[in-house]
């Protein structure tokens, strides 16, 4: 691998970092203000702490995409060496975040903020069981999404450690570069 492969990689890199700390903070800040709405609007009592909770979520969310996502600046000097070592910690951050996404995402607050939202809810419909039917899709599609979301990020993150581990090799091994 050479120097201006490397380089490539890392604006590669960089320029899909950029667009999703982006995505993230636009997404984050309109939920944050939607929810925020209801909560203002919304029923007194736990439903409304459910949406103040996904509101700050989202401000949350916004807050570790900056913090976590979006790329640093590699020299422009940079030789061999430091432009690979610089590729590596960036792709280290990336996994990192991923390892700890429930609290850098903050999908602790979102679930909470959803349980208080649907607490009520079933409550009562253990008093009924039409209303539970009525709310099985809900709960079937967030455990889809939740076993969804857990298979794409272990793929996500096997793919990171191996190009770490593709790096550390050509460190290792200076002649396998070209």
């Amino acid at each position: 691998m050479s120097l201006n492969e490397i380089r490539h990689r890392v604006e590669e890199l960089q320029a899909k970092s950029r667009w999703a700390t982006l995505t993230w903070i636009a997404l984050g800040l309109a939920l944050s203000a939607m929810f925020a709405g209801t909560a203002a609007k919304g029923p007194n009592g736990l439903p409304r702490l459910g949406w103040a909770v996904l509101s700050i979520w989202g401000l949350w969310g916004a807050f570790q995409a900056y913090k976590w996502i979006w790329p640093r600046t590699l020299a422009v000097d940079a030789n061999w060496s430091a432009s690979a070592d610089f590729y590596r910690r960036e792709l280290e951050r990336k996994r990192d975040y991923g390892r700890h996404i429930w609290i850098r995402s903050g999908l602790w607050l979102c679930f909470l903020g959803l349980a208080l939202i649907v607490a009520p809810g079933l409550i009562a419909a253990i008093q009924s069981p039409r209303l539970l039917r009525n709310m099985a899709p809900f709960f079937v599609l967030m455990a889809i999404w939740i076993v969804s979301f857990f298979f794409l990020k272990k793929h996500e993150q096997e793919k990171l450690q191996r190009e770490i581990d593709e790096l550390e090799r050509l460190k290792i091994d200076p002649e396998s570069r070209i």
